[in-house]
């Protein structure tokens, strides 16, 4: 699986989700904002959405993983499988040589 580069700079997202706090108060809800924010900047509400309830998490006001938080957790994630594949490849590597010796002692 590739990764593409993320098409909205970390700039744009921070704009976005402060006009849509913002501007709220200017819509029925805060959906409304989203979806008219959404389409002046060119990406889907879905997208803002996740933008604005990430922005949220971050400043406390939401619960859940901060931005921090869900990048520490994907770097334990990774550690952990590479771990796990090195484990792995050291746990045949004993038995290879565990049966090599084996056979060297069978043989003598």
């Amino acid at each position: 699986m590739t990764k593409h580069a993320p098409p909205f700079s970390p700039e744009v997202r921070e704009r976005a989700v402060r006009m849509v706090l913002e501007h709220q108060g200017e819509h029925d809800t805060q959906h409304g904002a989203i979806r008219s924010i959404a389409a002046k900047i060119g990406c889907s509400g879905e997208t803002l959405r996740n933008w604005v309830r990430q922005a949220e998490r971050d400043r406390g006001v939401r619960a859940g993983p901060t931005t921090d938080e869900r990048e520490r957790i994907k770097a334990l994630e990774r550690e952990n499988r590479e771990l796990r594949q090195a484990n792995e490849i050291l746990r045949k590597a004993s038995a290879y040589f565990a049966h090599a010796e084996l056979d060297r002692r069978f043989r003598s």
